[in-house]
C-alpha cells in the first residue's frame, strides 16, 4: 500500500524539481572608465544543464568592447538519465496501482505477473540508485560551474587589480538539491518494496512448501522415541520370559537326574 501511495508522489517530486528548473546568477564589472562598466550581467542557465552552450557578453574595460565567454561543464547526461529514470517509474507505478486495485484476481491467477513485477521492481532499485548518484555528481559540478566567483575568473577585466568584479545573486540550489533527495528515497522506496513483491511470487511459496515445520519435526522425534522405548520394553520382557523357561526345564532336569541315577541299583 505505502508503494502504491508515495511512489507516484516521489517520482513526480523527483522529475519535476530536476526537469523543470531554471536559474541563473548576476555579475557587476565596475571599470576605472565607468562608462565601460557594466553592472548588471545577467547569466541564466536551465534543464538539461548544457552549460558550455551558455554563453554571455561581459565589458573588457578596454573601450567598447565587449568580451564574449560561456560556461563550463555538461551535465546533461546525469540529468536526463535522472528524469527519464523518474518519469518511466511514475508511469509503471501508476500501471501498477490500477493492476493491484482493479485486476487483482488476474494478478494472481498464474505467477506471471507477480514475476514480472519483481523483475521490475529489482530494475528500477538498481536505477535509481545509479541515476540519484550520477546526478549527485552532476549537480556537484553544476554548482561548481556557477559559482560566481569561478565565474569571475573568467574575465579579462576581472584579473585587473584597477577593475571591481562582484556577484549581485548567486542561483538559487535549492529545488535541484530537492530532487537528489527525492531520487535517493525513491531508490529506498523501491528497494524496500522489492521483499513483498517476492512474497507474491512462486519462488517464495515454493521456499514456504520444503521448509519444515520445527514443532512438527520436534514431535514426530518425541513420538519416535517414545515407540523405541516401549518397543524396547516389550521385547525385553519377552526375552525375560523366554529366558526364564528354559532355565526352569534344565533345573526339572538337574532334579530328575540322581532319580534315574539310583534306579538300576
Amino acid at each position: 500500500m505505502c508503494m502504491v501511495i508515495f511512489a507516484p508522489l516521489f517520482a513526480i517530486f523527483a522529475f519535476a524539481t530536476c526537469g523543470g528548473y531554471s536559474g541563473g546568477l548576476r555579475l557587476s564589472v565596475d571599470c576605472v572608465n565607468k562608462t565601460d562598466s557594466d553592472l548588471s550581467i545577467d547569466i541564466a542557465f536551465a534543464y538539461p544543464f548544457r552549460l558550455h552552450q551558455v554563453a554571455f557578453e561581459v565589458p573588457t574595460c578596454e573601450g567598447k568592447e565587449r568580451e564574449k565567454l560561456a560556461l563550463t561543464g555538461d551535465s546533461s547526461s546525469s540529468a536526463e538519465f535522472f528524469v527519464t529514470v523518474a518519469v518511466f517509474a511514475f508511469l509503471y507505478s501508476l500501471a501498477a496501482t490500477v493492476v493491484y486495485i482493479f485486476y487483482q484476481n488476474k494478478y494472481r491467477e498464474n505467477n506471471r505477473g507477480p514475476l514480472i513485477d519483481f523483475i521490475v521492481t529489482v530494475v528500477f532499485s538498481f536505477l535509481w540508485l545509479v541515476g540519484s548518484s550520477a546526478w549527485a555528481k552532476g549537480l556537484s559540478d553544476v554548482k561548481v560551474a556557477t559559482d560566481p566567483k569561478e565565474v569571475l575568473l573568467l574575465m579579462s577585466a576581472c584579473k585587473q587589480p584597477s577593475n571591481k568584479c562582484m556577484a549581485v545573486h548567486s542561483p538559487v540550489m535549492s529545488s535541484l538539491n530537492t530532487s537528489v533527495v527525492f531520487g535517493f528515497l525513491n531508490f529506498i522506496l523501491w528497494a524496500g518494496n522489492i521483499w513483498f513483491v517476492f512474497k507474491e511470487t512462486g519462488w517464495h511459496s515454493s521456499g514456504q512448501r520444503y521448509l519444515p515445520d520445527p514443532m512438527e519435526k520436534h514431535s514426530s522425534s518425541y513420538n519416535q522415541g517414545r515407540y523405541h522405548q516401549d518397543s524396547y520394553g516389550s521385547g525385553g520382557g519377552y526375552s525375560q520370559q523366554e529366558s526364564l523357561g528354559p532355565a526352569s526345564d534344565e533345573f526339572g532336569q538337574q532334579s530328575g537326574g540322581p532319580a534315574s541315577f539310583t534306579n538300576p541299583i
